[in-house]
């Protein structure tokens, strides 16, 4: 397997809430090899280091995983950094 890195950028449904509420229900959805930044107000940025056999498999799981804890966001941007 192979580790893949990559950007996630979410728009939140609700931009008057704190983003920071969604920390532990990410991290309880499997996102606990993200960093996750919260600096813009109403976005999260997910920076992820993903173990897996395909750059799909591993974005693919990544927003299955962060559906799942945020499932009224509205992912804006995807970047690939790096296969290693």
């Amino acid at each position: 397997m192979k580790n893949y890195s990559f950007v996630l950028k979410y728009d939140l449904p609700d931009h008057a809430s704190s983003p920071g509420q969604h920390l532990d229900t990410l991290y309880e959805a499997g996102c606990d090899d993200a960093l996750i930044g919260i600096g813009v107000h109403g976005r999260l940025a997910l920076d992820f280091t993903r173990q897996s056999t395909s750059a799909f498999e591993a974005i693919s799981s990544a927003m299955l995983n962060v559906k799942k804890a945020m499932p009224m966001s509205r992912m804006v941007e995807a970047t690939t950094i790096m296969i290693a």
